[in-house]
């Protein structure tokens, strides 16, 4: 099976960069949303990415503009998906919302049209199961920023046939991704161990063990991560951490995936990272300033 046209939900943060590294990579493709502003939104970012790499010599003008040219802005699900032989969702990270989502898009594909979850950590045999075409569901976790992360974790669900990965890696590698094949569990591989990792970070942070800032830099320099625990959390978006944790818990009933109650108040206050302007940096100025707590 060739993919020609994809379908990405969501232009988001992560559905955005989706459709970017599609796009930039030939395929045609149809980011929708809910809202103008979202689509509009996603679009700007897409443009600012695409700018950035001109500058610096990594893209030219041409391929700049068919890149933009291949993405069309979308709004009604049925005509977003009509036509494609994929579709990638990159939706919040609610169960009811995902199910709610593939049902439709499930009777408005195509037939042959293979389904793909971006989620971080939802199960992807519950979702297949809403569907009629199990066999043809599979997820495809990207990382974000997506233009720049190497990695597509590929997840089988119980249906999900070899075919159906076949397709999905050789669109990974097309896309500039390596990949690996994870069998269906609660985080899949990266996130059962990164979620806990940040965790324990913010643990140390409630606990008052260090600054936002020190433990960053303890362990960007310790463990040579391209970026602290406490950044890349802003990055990931603290709701969705949060749902992650709770998630953990309830499929692993291990209370070692608990979730912080210093991330659980700032979800509730609203600093959810980077997208709210502020989590465990303020981003409202020219750089990011660390919080304290």
């Amino acid at each position: 099976m060739e993919i020609k046209k994809i379908a990405v939900l969501g232009a988001g943060q992560m559905g955005n960069g989706i459709a970017h590294v599609c796009a930039q990579a030939g395929y045609e493709v149809i980011m929708r949303d809910i809202e103008q502003r979202f689509v509009d939104k996603g679009m700007e970012t897409i443009k600012k990415n695409l700018e950035r790499g001109l500058k610096k010599d990594r893209i030219t003008q041409d391929e700049v503009d068919a890149t933009l040219a291949r993405i069309t802005g979308e709004l009604d699900l049925k005509a977003a998906v009509k036509d494609v032989d994929l579709v990638i969702e990159a939706i919040p990270e609610i169960v009811k919302l995902k199910l709610d989502t593939w049902r439709e898009v499930d009777n408005f594909a195509p037939e042959h049209a293979i389904l793909a979850s971006n989620t971080s950590s939802i199960s992807i045999t519950q979702m297949a199961a809403v569907t009629k075409r199990p066999e043809k569901f599979i997820g495809m976790h990207f990382f974000n920023p997506v233009p720049v992360m190497g990695l597509v974790e590929i997840i089988k669900g119980q249906a999900t046939d070899d075919e159906t990965v076949k397709v999905i890696e050789e669109v990974s590698h097309k896309v500039g991704k390596k990949t690996v094949l994870v069998n269906e569990a609660p985080g899949f591989a990266v996130n059962r161990l990164l979620v806990p990792a940040i965790n324990e970070a913010v643990f140390a942070i409630q606990e008052g063990v260090a600054t936002v800032e020190d433990m960053d830099l303890a362990i960007k320099l310790g463990l040579n991560w391209p970026m602290g625990p406490l950044t890349l959390a802003d990055f990931v978006g603290l709701d969705t951490l949060l749902y992650i944790s709770d998630y953990f818990v309830e499929e692993f009933k291990d209370s070692k995936y608990r979730a912080p109650a210093l991330l659980r108040k700032m979800v509730r206050a609203g600093w959810v990272g980077r997208k709210a302007g502020k989590g465990f940096y303020d981003y409202s100025g020219d750089e990011p300033k660390p919080m304290r707590f």
